[in-house]
């Protein structure tokens, strides 16, 4: 495991605020070691008996994944590379493909550490939801639900990991009303894709909650899930013919570039190519 401390960024960071998360510390899942990462590691470290030093190496590791126990809610859900065959069989693509988009696409896993498919819930996606299922989000809009219901976009209410299904459960609940619910789960992206929920029908599931079922089953549905996207938004020919910008304008918006996801997927593509 990497070690990280004071002002890290990246995937561990990410994956040691998860954990911590499991333990009660009710921090962000950012992706960044700031201050209350920080006394949230000094707090393990001094309550365990380690160096309280702020720094996550072999040991803080060791100690926070026997904790937590992550692999008892994970390991039976992760993809393997049977399945990326698998996938690249029925969809016509080439294994290299498969692995290139899969690298850069995914969200490095589909499940927080405590088995729930990641999430991220969206207040003004909720807005639109509720208002096509016939419900005046201004007539339920206050001050005291304004982290989850709102008209126009902002991440300023992100909390990131688990937490972001109090925020989906709290929108759920704004009403006793089905239709609110099934606007709430239809306002979130789901799995290691990030496929928003109200694509549901769209991908030839029967509804959202059905397709909120497919994404707690296994990463492998979370990739069938990616591949109808593919398929039913026209990607899928962009990347048979190894068209990068276009498969990323096509999955990612014309905002693709910013983030180099055909740059990097054609990297990731090489070296697959170039494995035995």
């Amino acid at each position: 495991m990497q070690t990280i401390k004071f002002r890290s960024r990246g995937t561990y960071v990410s994956y040691l605020q998860e954990l911590l998360g499991k333990l009660g510390y009710e921090i962000p899942a950012t992706g960044y070691f700031g201050n209350m990462t920080d006394v949230a590691v000094r707090d393990f470290q001094r309550k365990q008996g380690l160096v309280e030093d702020g720094e996550v190496g072999i040991k803080t590791w060791t100690v926070l994944i026997d904790k937590t126990r992550p692999a008892q809610s994970l390991s039976d859900k992760f993809l393997g590379e049977q399945d990326l065959r698998d996938f690249g069989q029925k969809h016509k693509l080439p294994l290299a493909a498969v692995k290139a988009v899969n690298e850069v696409e995914s969200s490095g896993k589909g499940f927080f550490v405590d088995g729930r498919p990641k999430i991220l819930f969206e207040g003004h996606i909720f807005w639109r939801q509720l208002k096509e299922r016939g419900i005046d989000p201004k007539t339920i809009s206050t001050a005291s639900n304004a982290d989850v219901l709102y008209s126009k976009w902002t991440k300023s209410h992100y909390l990131g990991g688990t937490r972001e299904y109090d925020r989906m459960e709290k929108a759920s609940k704004l009403l006793q009303d089905p239709r609110v619910k099934e606007a709430a789960l239809a306002s979130a992206s789901w799995g290691s894709y990030q496929i928003m929920g109200f694509h549901a029908q769209k991908l030839g599931y029967d509804s959202v909650q059905s397709f909120v079922d497919e994404m707690y089953i296994h990463e492998r549905n979370q990739l069938e899930a990616f591949g109808r996207y593919i398929t039913a938004f026209g990607c899928i020919n962009h990347l048979r013919t190894l068209n990068w910008a276009s498969f990323a304008r096509c999955y990612n918006g014309p905002g693709y570039a910013q983030n180099k996801y055909d740059i990097k997927m054609a990297q990731a593509y090489q070296k697959y190519l170039n494995r035995p």
